[in-house]
């Protein structure tokens, strides 16, 4: 049986992957409505609607994704905070020139139910000199 913090970090990972394959409908299973994320061009809250508008309209994609140094903690049985170092490429869409960037995260997540949804999620670039461990 898999353990609570496997669950949510397996979700993360599936998440991350939903944006590479470009498969929208697996992202919105996880994402609460509405959701919010705080990234270099500011904080934003958005619904279903506004996130596939995001997903299939927006001019970059995640090509690759490796995520390392994942911690999840638990303030209650409802809530869970992952924080982690992802390591990703992006790409104009329909390029195949990608760009790599590193990132500090966390993503929030709620239990709703039995299914765990995403409700809040960050990123904050690593520091250009920043030692990667």
């Amino acid at each position: 049986m898999a353990t609570p913090q496997k669950t949510l970090i397996d979700l993360e990972n599936k998440f991350w992957q939903s944006m590479v394959d470009q498969d929208t409908d697996t992202a919105l299973e996880m994402l609460s409505e509405p959701a919010l994320m705080v990234s270099a061009q500011g904080a934003m809250q958005f619904d279903h609607a506004s996130y596939r508008k995001m997903a299939e309209q927006g001019t970059m994609v995640i090509t690759s994704f490796e995520l390392s140094d994942m911690e999840v903690m638990f303030p209650n049985d409802a809530t869970a905070i992952l924080t982690y170092r992802v390591k990703q490429a992006m790409a104009t869409k329909g390029k195949s020139k990608t760009t790599e960037q590193v990132m500090h995260d966390t993503s929030t997540w709620v239990q709703k139910g039995k299914a765990w949804q995403c409700v809040m999620h960050t990123e904050t670039p690593v520091e250009a000199g920043h030692k990667l461990h």
